[in-house]
């Protein structure tokens, strides 16, 4: 079965990544805002960003973070997590750092997303359910192949989480 699946991740530094595991193919994505549209949505304040996250998020089943560098903790990464939560939707991290960008460069290992957004009436950690899975492989290559053998499963098992919690 294709999931159809909202994308949250740090878009100026991680575009290229992403795009790479957008396209694996088994799970239909968002659509991303180009340069241009992003710059009118940004400029739009607040209201406009979290109305055009609202909308990427219509029809979805699962949000997968793709964890760069500097991902954790940026408000807007913080709230698409929120409002995935919130609406009952499976929730995923997948590490990025070692999937090459444009000019063939890695990055460091950033830091875990869910440990910043809390859940529930204790407060805990959300990284305390949600799963950040980190490839164990080094490549570029690599890391894109075991992404694309595993993110189906994956992402069934974030929605199964989920109905649970």
């Amino acid at each position: 079965m294709v999931r159809r699946c909202f994308y949250s991740f740090h878009y100026k530094p991680d575009n290229w990544r992403a795009a790479k595991i957008r396209n694996i193919g088994v799970i239909e994505g968002n659509q991303p805002a180009s340069d241009n549209d992003w710059e009118t949505i940004v400029g739009g304040g607040d209201a406009k960003i979290e109305k055009w996250i609202a909308e990427q998020m219509q029809g979805r089943t699962c949000s997968v973070v793709l964890i760069g560098e500097n991902t954790a903790n940026r408000k807007w990464i913080n709230h698409e997590i929120v409002k995935s939560w919130d609406k009952g939707m499976g929730v995923l991290g997948i590490y990025i750092h070692n999937i090459e960008d444009s000019n063939h460069h890695q990055c460091n290992k950033g830091e875990n997303p869910f440990d910043f957004v809390t859940h529930g009436p204790t407060g805990n950690k959300l990284s305390t359910i949600v799963k950040a899975y980190d490839p164990p492989r080094t490549t570029s290559a690599g890391v894109y192949g075991y992404i694309a053998s595993n993110i189906e499963g994956w992402i069934e098992e974030a929605i199964n989480i989920r109905t649970k919690n």
